[in-house]
């Protein structure tokens, strides 16, 4: 459902995604991870049709991005790390205008607004401004956004920040639940434990380059280590550590 084939971006000199290719197939969570200034956002961001690459290709549900824009974002629903809304509109009004960029309006998009309010725990503040949601409410509600238009494919960035632990536990089934139906789901996230318990299948980008990718078991196996974040930092070179003087 995603594909991406040897993709490059260059700022000036500098060489910030190096030929980093995937692919995550229907009904899979496919984890993305990688420190701070690995590649991982502006990878996410030219999968979303953000930022154009400066080589390769991305193809969503068999659209080819470049060739096929808006047929390849139809089939995408894209969930950031900091929730994008126009607070002064109330939950329902701000899903039946999300609705309208997919050309869908009428009693279809307002029952599936419903459904995804009640799914997501948002029922109740349905008719409240935005601007009064904590973060966490937000950011759920973005996430009723990106699957109002039924994407084949969902592109989430960070999707536990500022979400308490009731909150991160309802993500967590609602993924899962939308990937039973089919939805490939690749999720970038810095919180390992979630990437340990959710991901079929995970890539770790070091320096704009893919640098180990498979299941958990893969990528713990051959070593002592039996938890991600062990492994992770020894991939990623981040288990230094220097003793400061004081």
């Amino acid at each position: 459902m995603i594909a991406v084939e040897s993709l490059v971006k260059t700022f000036g000199s500098f060489r910030a995604v190096d030929g980093v290719s995937l692919e995550v197939a229907a009904g899979e969570i496919h984890g993305f991870l990688g420190p701070n200034g690995a590649g991982k956002t502006t990878t996410i961001r030219m999968i979303a049709g953000l930022l154009k690459p400066t080589s390769g290709r991305v193809t969503i549900a068999g659209r080819d991005l470049a060739r096929e824009p808006e047929a390849a974002k139809r089939a995408l629903g894209f969930i950031p790390d900091r929730p994008y809304l126009y607070e002064k509109l109330t939950a329902a009004e701000f899903l039946r205008f999300h609705g309208g960029l997919y050309g869908l309006e009428g009693a279809p998009v307002e029952e599936r607004a419903r459904e995804l309010l009640a799914l997501f725990e948002l029922s109740s503040w349905a008719n409240e401004l935005v601007e009064s949601f904590s973060h966490g409410m937000k950011q759920r509600l973005v996430m009723c956004s990106a699957f109002l238009h039924r994407p084949q494919a969902v592109l989430v960035d960070e999707p536990m920040v500022g979400l308490d632990p009731r909150g991160a536990r309802l993500i967590k089934d609602v993924f899962r639940q939308m990937s039973r139906k089919g939805v490939a789901i690749l999720m970038s996230t810095h919180t390992l434990e979630v990437a340990e318990e959710m991901c079929d299948r995970i890539a770790i980008i070091q320096g704009g380059r893919i640098v180990a990718r498979g299941t958990v078991p893969e990528l713990l196996a051959g070593g002592k280590d039996d938890k991600l974040t062990a492994v992770f930092l020894k991939i990623t070179g981040g288990s230094a550590f220097q003793e400061i003087e004081l």
